[in-house]
């Protein structure tokens, strides 16, 4: 094989190392196995109360797509690292570098400067699962009698050592654990010379926010209620329709850009 061939090849393998995945977290929601999941969060709405989506890293592509996103769900918050800048004490040189997500210290001022309320349910997202603030917000939330939904890679959290001084996982505290299925390393490829490749974490945590997304709406319609989802602010009425509905959730939801 020539060198110019391979990467149509590596495409190919690629796609099949992620079809696989999805395959099979098709299979797990089709057998039940997010309906715990959608449980909690139903019983969030039907309470009035906010999902509140958490991610750091690449994983937070998992909470902008539980909130805030057209076909999502309407009472939800992306909390992110960042808001400690934004709407905390902290300067902006905190967040240059990685070491933030590893710090548990940030999570007090991180949870007081979001908009939480009693009832409301964590949906947190890491692909490690040990990281120091991640853990550390389950545990804050917990704390605080929230329930917690985990999503993250069981394989590589189980090979790797917890970072939190409590020695716990995210997967060891959450009430739910969905496994997103993603390999040791988040990597399905090797190139030439052993290199690793083709991560796919951030792919299947979105089918599994769309999956749970969808299966909400879904139990929700099964009442007779109609599921209060945005649609697109890009076409005609969109802005008028998601404006209605996120004022029955004043002072309980926040948009940012």
């Amino acid at each position: 094989m020539t060198e110019s061939s391979t990467p149509n090849v590596t495409v190919r393998e690629y796609l099949a190392e992620v079809s696989s995945r999805l395959d099979a977290l098709a299979l797990d929601a089709e057998n039940g196995g997010f309906d715990a999941a959608i449980d909690l969060m139903v019983d969030a709405i039907d309470s009035g109360c906010v999902i509140q989506a958490f991610g750091t890293g690449h994983s937070e592509a998992f909470a902008m797509e539980i909130a805030g996103r057209a076909g999502g769900l309407i009472p939800t918050n992306k909390i992110a690292l960042r808001d400690i800048v934004i709407r905390g004490s902290q300067n902006a040189d905190i967040l240059t570098g990685s070491s933030l997500e590893r710090d548990p210290a940030v999570v007090d001022e991180l949870f007081s400067v979001s908009t939480i309320n009693p009832g409301d349910l964590f949906m947190i997202a890491s692909n490690s699962g040990v990281n120091g603030s991640i853990v550390g917000l389950a545990l804050l939330a917990k704390s605080h009698g929230h329930k917690v939904i985990a999503v993250t890679s069981l394989e590589h959290t189980m090979r790797v050592e917890p970072k939190h001084p409590s020695g716990k996982r995210l997967s060891e505290i959450a009430d739910v654990v969905i496994d997103n299925r993603a390999p040791f390393g988040d990597s399905t490829l090797e190139l030439l010379g052993g290199v690793p490749v083709g991560a796919v974490s951030s792919i299947t945590a979105a089918f599994i926010a769309q999956l749970l997304t969808i299966g909400t709406a879904r139990a929700i319609a099964l009442t007779g209620k109609t599921p209060p989802l945005y649609i697109s602010a890009n076409i005609p009425g969109g802005d008028d329709h998601n404006r209605s509905l996120e004022d029955l959730y004043k002072n309980k939801i926040r948009r940012s850009a």
